[in-house]
């Protein structure tokens, strides 16, 4: 990815006599469809994007459009900054701005991403080999199988992308797929009226039809941004916290009860009596889970339920469900579940058992929406266990977790399992997408889920050629 730094003469030139109309005209391309879409105003596309973001994705998209562009006259604005002021730019400049000159924005899905240096990008429209993108910033945030739209920019014998760079959900990306594909179904006469509809009558566009698909995306550019905005616009809209609830249908609130030692009470006596009670499983010589004995193994990442909740739950290696944790502290004892009910059961439970060894407990609680809105919001919360003891209990139940669903019904499979659904061309290559649609989100999420290796379901599927 360039420099902006690179652009700023272009830029400027941008402002300058007829350009400045031009470059409007191509802004506006950029956004009024998405106007049209959401029933916003531009200016509160800005204010719900932010306009930090606005302008590096949604401004630089429409600037590198509008550098491409030949214009009623034949005209082309690098062309003319070239020609004019191009003796004033450095060789390696020059070079880039030829090669962005000649670009092409298309639809990609990210591979082989090595941090800090390059990745690989597929082009999901016109197909063809992964492209080797030898780049430092934007291959730090890419994870694999991303999608992205972007200008691939060749300067010599390196590939690079432009500024102007689009991240898709999945859905979106396949949305869009699904649009050009049925925009190539259509015939000649209803491609033009589409056209004049997405890109206006006097767009220049009239013979779309017979476009190639290069010369198509070419022409169409504007449509991936409003794609883009669409999404980040509904989901800006409807950023509402959804209903969490763990394993047994309780309404996710963290609850602390701080039980205070009673004079004479020592920390060896509170041990002993935890120790000897099998619903309290040691986890350090200060610490234990409290577990749902003859609880059967279940996996612990979320899940989503019919109702449109999202379920979590914990287990232990053996796939008991932990209830939540117990830790003594010095004067203390204390007890840290995810709900109110857990709270309560485990205050009767903890009483019964210790009797005058403890004061009355000190209930803190905190809900979802106040966890979010502190300002510790952000950061990473290790309350009971060690940050390499979560990140190895989470991949096991991971591992336990997709060890079952390779022999359940997949939505995204039409109901086949990803066992059955690998046994024809057409359902692996289905499981193949439904795999990295796994592994990306899964690389995009906080905490010890990301750095999870899905390598062994692709073996385990047979599918690794796959993997590309």
């Amino acid at each position: 990815m360039a420099s902006k730094y690179v652009l700023q003469g272009l830029v400027k030139w941008s402002t300058r006599d007829q350009w400045g109309d031009r470059f409007e005209q191509t802004f506006e391309d950029h956004l009024l469809p998405a106007c049209d879409e959401t029933g916003l105003e531009i200016d509160e596309i800005v204010s719900t994007v932010g306009e930090d973001l606005f302008m590096s994705t949604v401004w630089a998209c429409a600037f590198e459009d509008f550098l491409t562009r030949e214009f009623d006259d034949g005209e082309n604005a690098i062309d003319d900054y070239l020609k004019r002021r191009g003796w004033k730019e450095t060789a390696s400049a020059r070079a880039y701005m030829a090669a962005l000159r000649n670009s092409i924005m298309s639809l990609y899905e990210v591979s082989d991403v090595v941090p800090g240096t390059s990745f690989r990008l597929r082009d999901l429209i016109r197909g063809g080999e992964a492209i080797l993108i030898s780049e430092r910033s934007a291959s730090r945030t890419l994870k694999p199988w991303d999608r992205i739209a972007a200008r691939v920019v060749q300067v010599g014998s390196q590939a690079q992308i432009g500024g102007g760079l689009l991240h898709y959900e999945h859905a979106t990306s396949e949305a869009f797929l699904e649009a050009w594909r049925e925009f190539g179904k259509l015939s000649k006469d209803e491609k033009r009226k589409l056209a004049e509809d997405v890109m206006g009558e006097d767009s220049g566009n009239k013979a779309i039809p017979d476009l190639s698909p290069t010369e198509m995306l070419r022409a169409s550019s504007p449509m991936f941004t409003t794609f883009w905005l669409v999404e980040v616009i509904d989901r800006a809209e409807g950023a509402d916290i959804p209903d969490l609830r763990n394993s047994e249908g309780d309404e996710l609130l963290l609850c602390e009860a701080h039980y205070p030692l009673t004079a004479g009470t020592t920390r060896d006596d509170i041990r002993a009596i935890l120790e000897a009670r099998s619903e309290f499983r040691p986890r350090s010589a200060t610490s234990w889970s409290w577990v749902k004995l003859g609880m059967p193994a279940a996996a612990s990442v979320a899940r989503e339920q019919s109702q449109g909740s999202l379920a979590f739950e914990t287990k232990l290696e053996d796939g008991t469900l932990s209830l939540g944790g117990v830790t003594l502290e010095d004067k203390t004892l204390v007890l840290s579940v995810n709900s109110r009910r857990r709270s309560d059961l485990g205050c009767a439970l903890l009483s019964d058992m210790l009797g005058g060894r403890v004061g009355q407990p000190l209930i803190k609680t905190e809900t979802v929406e106040e966890m979010l809105a502190s300002p510790d919001a952000g950061a990473t919360q290790q309350i009971d266990i060690l940050a390499e003891e979560r990140c190895m209990i989470t991949h096991d139940d991971m591992d336990r977790y997709y060890r079952e669903v390779l022999d359940e019904p997949i939505p995204m499979l039409a109901g086949e399992s990803p066992r059955a659904a690998v046994k024809t061309d057409s359902g692996r290559a289905k499981v193949a997408d439904w795999l990295k649609m796994l592994e990306n989100r899964t690389a995009r999420s906080d905490g010890a889920m990301a750095n999870y290796s899905f390598d062994w379901l692709w073996t385990e599927l047979g599918i690794n050629e796959l993997r590309r």
